[in-house]
């Protein structure tokens, strides 16, 4: 995992259980990787959502969108970008790019807005110091 200008990059092995009778990967899983890339993020920025658990705080998806462009398939290696699209005191939205290395084929592009909650699942604000390390940034592709 690598960041740079404020973009995460996670690597994921195409593995046979992501895919259909096709061999193409299954729409749904790439909400998996999502959440993999945006927990890696997170890491990046010197915080997890273990630590922001431990703090009271709770980040909930709240909206999904996906762009499917290419199809992945078995045993695809894939690049998965991650970044801050925009950051609210309540709200954070992910931006994400997978593509496809060995020819840079851009496969998919999305984004997650997250709510932020308490440990009761109030809405809630992120402190300061957590929003300090989320900076956003403009989008490096069209979503």
């Amino acid at each position: 995992m690598e960041e740079a200008n404020g973009i995460s990059i996670t690597e994921w092995r195409v593995n046979y259980s992501e895919t259909d009778q096709m061999g193409v990967v299954y729409h749904a899983r790439y909400l998996v990787w999502f959440d993999r890339a945006r927990t890696e993020h997170l890491r990046s920025t010197g915080l997890s959502y273990a630590e922001l658990e431990r703090l009271g705080y709770r980040l909930a998806v709240g909206e999904a969108r996906v762009r499917y462009r290419q199809p992945a398939k078995y045993d695809d290696l894939v690049t998965i970008r991650c970044w801050v699209r925009d950051l609210a005191s309540r709200r954070i939205v992910f931006g994400y790019a997978v593509t496809r290395p060995g020819d840079d084929t851009l496969l998919a592009t999305a984004e997650t807005s997250l709510m932020v909650l308490d440990s009761a699942f109030r809405w809630t604000r992120l402190p300061a110091a957590v929003t300090d390390r989320l900076r956003p940034i403009p989008d490096p592709v069209r979503l």
